[in-house]
């Protein structure tokens, strides 16, 4: 043992969580092994920022195992650096990308979109399986052509649920990553869709992960509040998550009642 690393007394409380605690210390400094720990994390998120989506992979993916057309568009961020220095355009479409969503019929219940958000890692790993366990839970309901975003963020879901006529957009994106999450997924979900809705219009549910919360139990997260959200013509502040609290039906008429 080296005798020049002072233990933590909080060394027992860092096996129940991620975050960095109870490091020890090497004189005025922190270990080598945990410094190098540090770096490992954060050269992985910043590779998850910049790394570049497979569109071909996914578009792959989600056409052999979904039973659902893809459509691929990009957002007005032409780029991954013009992305990352003007948010604003990647809240909206390109007119390629307009023109071609304006083709779809509609309308339809649901239309789920794909981008590369923060980290095209995490959707590159968890989109897929998220949608696949989301889609049994909501056969009933007409869903659109599956889009993959590129450069894209949360309001450019506005967008794409106007142009296709959805009642609600549900978009799949890769959040900021963290020094010990670099592959978090979040799904934003927003009833009639169009340019302009606020951040308090949407539902949040995120940390989609392995190490956070499991793509099957977020899908049927999700399911309940798709379902809470047309019975009820509203999401966000109005419209809490209360799928583990209350049976569906319960929570929908009542907040139906409320409502009217």
């Amino acid at each position: 043992m080296n005798t020049s690393i002072k233990p933590d007394p909080w060394q027992p409380l860092a096996a129940l969580t991620a975050a960095r605690i109870a490091l020890g210390r090497s004189g005025s400094s922190l270990p080598t092994r945990a410094l190098l720990d540090f770096d490992i994390a954060h050269a992985l998120a910043r590779d998850a920022v910049h790394q570049p989506l497979d569109v071909g992979d996914l578009m792959a993916r989600c056409r052999e195992q979904l039973a659902l057309d893809v459509i691929v568009v990009h957002s007005q961020a032409g780029d991954r650096l013009r992305y990352l220095q003007r948010p604003d355009l990647g809240r909206r479409l390109n007119e390629a990308g307009v023109a071609a969503l304006g083709k779809q019929p509609g309308p339809c219940d649901l239309a789920i979109v794909i981008a590369d958000g923060l980290s095209a890692t995490a959707v590159q790993v968890h989109a897929l399986p998220l949608v696949q366990a989301l889609l049994p839970l909501l056969d009933e309901l007409q869903v659109a052509p599956l889009v993959i975003a590129e450069q894209g963020r949360v309001a450019l879901g506005d967008e794409i649920g106007a142009l296709m006529g959805a009642r609600l957009v549900l978009i799949l994106l890769g959040e900021r990553p963290g020094l010990s999450s670099p592959d978090s997924l979040g799904a934003y979900l927003t009833f009639a869709p169009q340019v302009g809705r606020l951040d308090a219009e949407r539902n949040c549910v995120s940390n989609i992960r392995d190490g956070g919360l499991p793509p099957a139990l977020a899908a049927r997260k999700l399911a309940w509040l798709v379902r809470a959200a047309l019975a009820c013509r509203l999401t966000g502040v109005g419209l809490k998550d209360e799928s583990e609290a209350l049976p569906s039906a319960a929570v929908v008429s009542r907040l139906a009642g409320a409502n009217e």
